[in-house]
């Protein structure tokens, strides 16, 4: 890489001082010499700045004749420059950042499609060179190497101002109904604990290629922790859901005092453990009808039960929920606590794992764990999750422009009225990319496939024949368009899509009553069915001999770990349960089973809670 030229000397006259030093001498008649030396500048220096004045001036421009030290292999103007990371500053907006590969082939793409001299070397790579970049970022500091978090599709989406402002609405409409304040809005969350953590760096011989660390197992059992915290910094004891049928209270009995549990086949939450959590968090907040508490949870299926909602209604606590899939934004606990806690978790396992050589580490141990883990929970970091979200102290607009940015790839009209209007008009039309000859033009692509290639293509061009035209702007949106979706297909699923809602309002529960019934008169005759079916094929079977096998007697709440019937992790539905021909996947990480219809749809399922971690 060539060396960064510094500059060692002062030397060299202002562009203000040569201005004025010429309109004395074309103005007012005087000499070259006489102004050089009153300004204290080389008359040289003068006379050739008034010559380069005068050339202009000839040619009808009012332009002023640069002076001072310039770079003569700058491939691109400090304007054209700006443009280029102006671009790529809202690329990384949109989550579609480009890496520095692909800058360097957008580099090379610009110079070829506006025809700007450029190294030769640019064209035997197809790309701009490495001494290039280095240099481009440090020429445009606003700019800088980032390691991009992983950003679900949905959650990307979800995100917007549609739904931010429909649940500060509400959050605002609770507040001033029922006189809240900061130590009474409390949020829960929960979140998962194995009995495998992900080690911690070490420190090892150089050169090695592979470090190992022990872990308990290839793969770990799940304990789900329920945390709640309040916007004034204070937290109750966790409440554990265990993979067992069959809960004990000495599970919990070396975790944090006065912690509680429960236990089902899966370790997640549902709906009879949410009942009991709320029992729990009603001891130790001492809620009333009187003093009422705002409780912010999110949509999980398992916190939508009727009978949660009744007890809420008679303790006194009101339910508002987050939008789907803003919880990365708008969760407190997500945005301050997790983090913390998770990185706390695993430092606490590591320590686990050499105070107990040659153990493995089982689902009794993970309390212990929590126990040490949650001492990242400190009141500042608490206040600060509810601070950053805009809840307390309450700020509706603490979300900026760019915040929604992510959104912006899928904006586009709801089909119930665009198809009906019988022509569909995407948000920004996308620009057809022109071959390098040719510049880019206006011309409009039809369908998905035409937007994607025009918004996404980045093949190397050809060396370019014209130049760039007086009239023609430098623009890098025009070359490569940011991405734009196509237009939304419609669903033909029959699952409701949740919205930010006050669960205790009656108009929310009668509707969740409503949804309540109807899901269960179809479980009722999908059994029946069941049964019929069930009969009939025994009455076509013949009889077969009857053969007598050993029963193994087991430890009963070892065994109940394993369930005949898999869950779906979105809505809990039994797979018995399921449509005929409906289509199931599994977690990528945690090998739990969904409904295809409930989850995003991408290649790689991952369930919203090993998203959250």
């Amino acid at each position: 890489m060539p060396r960064q030229w510094k500059r060692k000397t002062d030397r060299g006259v202002p562009a203000n001082v040569l201005k004025v030093a010429s309109d004395e001498v074309t103005g007012k008649g005087k000499s070259v010499r006489s102004v050089a030396k009153a300004h204290g500048i080389c008359h040289v220096t003068l006379s050739r700045y008034c010559k380069s004045l005068q050339k202009l001036r000839d040619q009808g421009s009012s332009d002023l004749p640069s002076v001072g030290y310039r770079s003569n292999n700058k491939v691109f103007s400090e304007v054209q420059e700006k443009n280029l990371a102006d671009y790529l500053t809202q690329a990384a907006d949109l989550y579609y950042g480009l890496t520095p590969r692909e800058v360097r082939k957008f580099a090379f793409q610009l110079a070829v499609t506006y025809n700007i001299t450029h190294p030769q070397i640019w064209n035997e790579n197809q790309m701009a060179g490495p001494d290039w970049f280095t240099f481009f970022m440090k020429r445009n500091p606003s700019l800088s190497m980032r390691s991009a978090e992983a950003t679900s599709l949905t959650r990307a989406t979800s995100f917007n101002r549609t739904n931010v402002e429909r649940f500060f609405n509400s959050l605002g409409r609770v507040i001033e109904r029922y006189k809240f304040d900061g130590s009474d809005i409390w949020n829960v969350d929960e979140t998962g604990v194995t009995t495998v953590q992900t080690p911690e760096r070490v420190v090892a011989r150089r050169g090695v290629k592979q470090v190992g660390a022990m872990t308990s197992g290839e793969r770990g059992v799940l304990v789900s922790v329920a945390c709640a915290v309040q916007a004034l910094g204070n937290a109750i004891p966790p409440f554990f859901v265990f993979p067992r049928k069959r809960y004990k209270e000495y599970f919990v009995q070396n975790g944090p005092t006065g912690s509680a549990g429960s236990g089902n086949a899966s370790g997640w939450m549902q709906e009879e453990d949410f009942l009991l959590f709320l029992n729990h968090f009603a001891k130790h907040t001492k809620v009333s009808p009187e003093k009422k508490v705002l409780l912010l949870m999110d949509n999980h299926s398992s916190h939508l039960s009727v009978k949660a909602i009744d007890f809420c209604k008679e303790k006194g606590i009101v339910l508002l929920t987050f939008p789907p899939h803003c919880s990365h934004k708008l969760q407190p606990l997500d945005c301050s606590v997790y983090g913390p806690f998770k990185k706390m978790v695993n430092t606490a396992s590591d320590a686990w794992m050499k105070m107990n050589p040659a153990k493995t580490m089982t689902i009794y141990d993970i309390p212990n764990i929590v126990k040490t883990a949650l001492s990242a929970a400190t009141p500042k970091n608490i206040r600060a999750g509810f601070q950053t979200t805009g809840i307390w102290p309450f700020n509706p607009d603490i979300f900026e422009e760019c915040d929604y940015a992510p959104s912006q790839v899928t904006d586009r009209p709801d089909p119930g009225t665009s198809l009906k209007s019988g022509a569909f008009q995407p948000h920004s039309p996308p620009i057809h990319l022109g071959t390098a000859s040719s510049p880019p033009t206006n011309q409009v692509t039809s369908g998905s496939s035409a937007i994607h290639d025009a918004t996404m293509s980045c093949a190397p061009a050809e060396p370019a024949t014209s130049g760039l035209s007086p009239g023609q702007v430098f623009s890098p949106s025009a070359l490569r368009p940011f991405p734009k979706a196509g237009p939304r297909k419609t669903s033909s699923g029959t699952r409701r899509k949740r919205q930010s809602e006050i669960l205790t309002d009656t108009p929310v529960k009668q509707a969740l009553m409503e949804e309540e019934q109807r899901r269960g008169s179809k479980n009722v005759r999908k059994s029946i069915l069941g049964k019929n079916k069930g009969r009939q094929k025994k009455k076509e079977r013949t009889p077969q001999r009857k053969t007598t096998k050993k029963i193994l007697k087991t430890n009963a709440e070892d065994s109940e770990t394993s369930d005949d019937e898999n869950l779906c992790v979105v809505c809990l539905e039994a797979f018995g349960n399921s449509k005929p021909k409906e289509v199931w996947v599994k977690c990528a990480q945690c090998s739990l089973w969904a409904h295809q219809a409930c989850t995003p749809g991408l290649p790689a399922f991952i369930c919203h809670h090993c998203d959250s971690d």
